[in-house]
């Protein structure tokens, strides 16, 4: 993959960059990270500007997501019948999604940009629900995006002339973001729970208080009524 896409953006430049970037954006099977990396790599050789190739790939990969969000939001559940969208949303995958969004809200739009089997769903179920507006989901994906892109671009430039020393750490950067995005996952699942229980016992202790009011009024007029 690393070699065709090398050749295939050595003789087409930043077109060739940013078309890949929104195809990956669409599902198709092309690891991002690896075509940043590339994209990097044919910078660092000296066939293009890293920092202009860090903006092609910022914009490619925006306009892909912003593509599959708009695209959900649009069409609405009228998208799932779509044969190339029942491919990338399976059943199993859709319910997946609706579960981190119940669980999780809107941040799980910050994670997806690192969740390579997830991402697409996850943007397009954003689009469907109509809870999420353009302006959070820019703000959100393109945070996480000024994280990915820049490690991605500038990791490759930087071993552009070593290519088996930039794949080796191209594996312990995507090891070490699973690791993080599960520590992530584990400490937001706390944080719900936690959430969760001091909700709970809040409504647990206003229902108690409202009951004691109730049993006390009750009470004073059955009282009343005694006297009379």
């Amino acid at each position: 993959m690393f070699a065709i896409l090398e050749a295939f953006f050595t003789q087409y430049g930043y077109a060739a960059v940013f078309l890949v970037l929104v195809a990956c954006g669409f599902g198709i099977p092309i690891p991002e990270d690896i075509t940043l990396v590339t994209g990097g790599v044919i910078a660092g050789l000296g066939h293009a500007n890293v920092h202009i190739m860090f903006l092609v790939g910022m914009l490619g990969v925006l306009v892909g997501d912003g593509l599959m969000f708009t695209a959900g939001r649009v069409y609405g559940d009228k998208i799932l019948r779509f044969r190339l969208i029942q491919r990338i949303m399976t059943p199993k995958r859709y319910a997946q999604v609706q579960e981190k969004f119940d669980k999780y809200g809107n941040r799980v739009l910050f994670v997806a940009r690192f969740l390579p089997g997830l991402r697409t769903p996850i943007y397009i179920t954003a689009g469907i629900s109509r809870r999420v507006s353009y302006w959070q989901f820019l703000v959100m994906d393109g945070f996480a995006a000024l994280i990915s892109v820049p490690v991605w671009v500038y990791l490759g430039a930087y071993g552009a002339e070593n290519i088996d020393w930039l794949m080796a750490k191209v594996h312990q950067f995507q090891t070490g973001l699973f690791v993080l995005i599960g520590i992530g996952a584990v400490a937001l699942g706390w944080w719900w729970w936690r959430k969760r229980q001091r909700d709970r016992f809040f409504r647990d202790n206003i229902a108690r208080i409202r009951n004691r009011r109730a049993e006390k009024k009750a009470a004073k007029a059955e009282g009343k009524n005694t006297e009379r």
